[in-house]
């Protein structure tokens, strides 16, 4: 080991835990405030800050980020009585600035983080328009905690009627017709439950406009257990549907009833489905649900006899897709979105059901929106607004109508992209299974230096979409792959199920697949991975599992320490996804993976990089810095850094912080991989504004993918 690191002391501490010894030697780690933490994180501070300082095409990495990252961003329009409320960033903002635009077309902004916050530490983190577009309720955080603050505009004079609500954090917001009063959700106040417990306990309150008197939505069964809580009404203001999980399992509670009525109950985790309700403009029920469906059904009912045994089926489940959503479009059409393989599709459907036709998309690409006008903007009826992007289409806004998909409005900046080959390919994993990759590369024969990511978990698919990093390192003459690996939903439900719980190690097995694939068939000439949170633990237990196979790894954010996850930030919420330590099967999942308790000293750990945020309330930095010290400790290989940030957390952050932390990132992993970052990429010659089929069109069996 050539790198000299921070000391770091190491305890003899050893646990009986379901009869199983567990050591535990870093646990001092755990402890941000214990003054051998601080030093130790200082100390951490300087050895990254100097190595990667050093790495070399830094200034040219960073130039052709700002330059994919200038493309900007737009949303597809919310309509709320003749107004559009939509999104956008252009070149050189740092985020995306909430605009109404009125019926003669013109514009102007509403609500600009920077204009609230020149040092970008504030960040919008929703937004939602009454019913007659005259109010908008949004939300706010600082400094990363996502704790959010509510606050009501007045949309006309841009005045705040409203505000500060705090203790909104993951607060739906539903408005009642007439803009003076909204259903909202809220964490209890401090006093209430015991000191730390207030992001476990949330109530649903109607709330009256400037008024300080809320009232509470009450029903069976509603308080007990329940972490989250969503909250509709329909657009006539007389039925309120509340839904509630406990934690992130995958299983709904809802009631339904008539606003300022009893609320019915319709569903409880003992029914282990998903479904999401909504009363719709015909008066009717929809439910979206994975009841006797692991892709996703559309069923409807009377919303008066809203029970599970009132549904009536309306659109099946398709074996080759997944129900994504629904849009009703007047006069009386349904619009499913559906993803095969994580790309988008759109179907239309009657009333009753039956296939009618498809809309037309602009090549192989995902969805960022769907939306349709409201009621009282009759003069946009029968048109269809999507939001789409692909590998190297920055986001855009097509329009659907009378047959026709139309381009309405693109990311307002210009980029010349690099020319790359697309595919999606198919391999096998180790227990047989039949898994999907994307890989993107340059427009010439490899092996190329390869980055691989995925995710993995809590059923979320990742999508093609544009990605300044991915761009950035295909244009310098990698290829970047991602995997659509098992706990995700790329395949319904039953490809979550196949990776959780008991069954996690199938997610690591599908990268090892990947990578191993990649490498014989000529692809790749060394593998990097990354990945972020759930995915950090995932390249976190990739590296302990298989150090050989990777030549470098970025492990952002990460869960590693799995015996004692639950204990701090969010972890406890987790507990359906991965297991719990407190029962001794589960607990033999979790140690049987755990990348904190499976270093083995003497092993040639391949480079790591560990990027965390002190301000991340999901998951606590205690994980990256344990398992830091202790590759330290172990590797003969290396070298192992700690990148550390303050005053941002686990969501949203600017751009400008998107881009230091990218090149540090991406710096690493090509300075470990044998990718020279000075490379000129060689442009397509087109511009992302312009909408274009991808190169290299995949067939019925080959689509394209990236990740958001």
């Amino acid at each position: 080991m050539s790198t000299s690191y921070p000391p770091a002391e190491r305890l003899d501490l050893v646990e009986e835990l379901h009869g199983h010894p567990v050591a535990d030697p870093y646990r001092w780690l755990e402890d941000p405030e214990d003054p051998r933490t601080k030093a130790w994180s200082a100390a951490q501070d300087e050895l990254a800050r100097t190595a990667l300082d050093a790495l070399p095409g830094r200034t040219a990495l960073a130039d052709r980020l700002r330059g994919y990252l200038s493309a900007g961003s737009v949303s597809v329009p919310l309509w709320r009585a003749g107004r559009a409320f939509f999104s956008r960033r252009a070149p050189g903002q740092d985020f995306a600035v909430v605009y109404v635009r009125e019926a003669d077309g013109s514009e102007r902004p509403l609500l600009d983080p920077i204009a609230w916050d020149a040092g970008g530490r504030t960040t919008l983190d929703t937004w939602v328009p009454d019913l007659e577009g005259a109010k908008v309720a949004y939300q706010v955080s600082h400094g990363g905690d996502e704790q959010s603050v509510l606050f009501v505009l007045d949309v006309a004079s841009g005045e705040i009627v409203e505000g500060p609500i705090d203790r909104c954090r993951y607060s739906s917001v539903a408005w009642l017709p007439g803009g003076e009063e909204f259903f909202y959700v809220r964490k209890v106040a401090p006093g209430e439950v015991p000191a730390g417990e207030e992001d476990f306990h949330r109530r649903v309150w109607r709330h009256r406009v400037g008024s300080p008197d809320d009232v509470l939505v009450e029903a069976p069964g509603l308080y007990t257990d329940h972490t989250y809580y969503g909250v509709r009404v329909s657009r006539d203001g007389r039925w309120l549907v509340v839904s509630a999980n406990v934690g992130t399992a995958r299983r709904d509670s809802v009631w339904v009833g008539e606003v300022g009525g009893p609320l019915v109950p319709v569903l409880t985790q003992a029914d282990d489905v998903q479904a999401t309700c909504w009363v719709e403009r015909d008066g009717r029920l929809y439910v979206h649900t994975t009841d006797g469906a692991p892709r996703g059904r559309l069923a409807v009912a009377d919303p008066a006899a809203p029970q599970r045994e009132h549904w009536r089926e309306l659109v099946p489940e398709d074996p080759g897709s997944v129900l994504q959503g629904v849009r009703y479009l007047e006069p009386g059409t349904l619009v499913l979105a559906r993803s095969r393989h994580a790309v988008a599709e759109l179907t239309l459907h009657a009333l009753d059901g039956t296939p009618t036709g498809e809309i037309p998309l602009p090549g192989t690409g995902s969805l960022t929106g769907l939306t349709v006008a409201d009621r009282d903007t009759p003069q946009e009826g029968g048109k269809v607004w999507i939001g789409w992007t692909d590998l190297v289409t920055p986001p855009q806004v097509h329009r659907y109508e009378r047959g026709r998909t139309v381009l309405e409005a693109t990311a307002p900046g210009q980029v010349q992209l690099p020319a790359v080959r697309s595919q999606l390919r198919e391999f096998t994993s180790a227990d047989g299974t039949t898994v999907r990759m994307f890989t993107v590369t340059p427009d010439s024969d490899g092996p190329f230096p390869t980055l691989v990511t995925g995710y993995g978990g809590f059923a979320l698919a990742r999508e093609p979409a544009y990605t300044s990093s991915a761009l950035a390192w295909v244009a310098a003459g990698g290829a970047y792959v991602l995997v659509g690996l098992r706990g995700g939903s790329e395949e319904g439900e039953a490809w979550h199920l196949a990776g959780n719980r008991a069954h996690k190690q199938n997610v690591f097995d599908d990268l090892h697949a990947a990578c191993t694939t990649l490498l014989a068939d000529g692809t790749a000439s060394r593998i990097a991975i990354q990945g972020g949170s759930n995915g950090g633990l995932l390249v976190g237990a990739a590296l302990t599992q298989r150090p050989e196979l990777y030549a470098a790894v970025a492990c952002s954010a990460p869960l590693l320490d799995m015996v004692r996850y639950e204990r701090f930030s969010l972890g406890r919420t987790w507990n359906d996804e991965y297991g719990t330590a407190d029962d001794p099967v589960e607990f033999g999942w979790l140690l049987g993976y755990s990348p904190y308790h499976h270093v083995h000293e003497g092993t040639a750990y391949p480079p790591t990089l560990f990027t965390v945020f002190d301000s991340d309330t999901r998951v606590d930095p205690l994980h990256a810095r344990k398992m830091c010290a202790a590759l330290q400790h172990a590797t003969t290989g290396g070298p192992v850094l700690l990148r550390r940030e303050s005053d941002v957390g686990h969501g949203a952050r600017s751009i400008s912080r998107t881009v230091a932390l990218s090149v540090d990132t991406l710096a690493f992993l090509a300075h470990h991989t044998g990718l020279d970052l000075t490379t000129s990429e060689r442009a397509s010659g087109s511009s992302a504004q312009r909408p274009r089929a991808l190169p290299n069109p995949p067939g019925p069996a080959e689509r394209s993918e990236d990740e958001r």
